[in-house]
């Protein structure tokens, strides 16, 4: 009896990744190990896309790989994994926040250099540029 599946590429493309990708999240271990074609192929069904194309969300959410595996890990349980989401969106939330904090220090930065640059002269003594080493 002839196995059943979609290749690496069908799969991949029904759920909008990558092949890379794919064999990313089943090496990581998001993705139960593949079926194999007698020719050695990896096939994957339905439930398989269905699953990819959750992963593809999550981490259009922002959410890490180790996250989205924290939630396989508790559906695969059997417990809803929403309180888990809800604690993982806020935590991401909060990361976001630093991070704009942090370019809006940056560019703030970046905005006083340029304003100084245009007072300091280019042959000015520098070891490479003085409007960096200025900074």
């Amino acid at each position: 009896m002839a196995m059943q599946g979609m290749t690496i590429g069908q799969a991949a493309k029904a759920a909008g990744l990558t092949r890379k990708a794919v064999r990313v999240y089943e090496a990581k271990g998001l993705l139960p190990p593949a079926e194999r074609s007698q020719a050695g192929y990896r096939l994957y069904s339905e439930d398989d896309v269905e699953l990819l194309t959750f992963i593809r969300r999550a981490r259009a959410l922002g959410l890490h790989l180790d996250d989205v595996g924290e939630v396989l890990h508790i559906r695969r349980g059997g417990i809803p994994p929403c309180d888990a989401v809800r604690n993982l969106l806020d935590a991401r939330i909060a990361e976001i926040d630093a991070t704009i904090t942090d370019l809006l220090a940056l560019r703030q930065t970046l905005t006083e250099t340029r304003r100084g640059a245009d007072d300091r002269p280019c042959g000015e003594s520098a070891t490479v540029c003085s409007i960096i080493e200025a900074a």
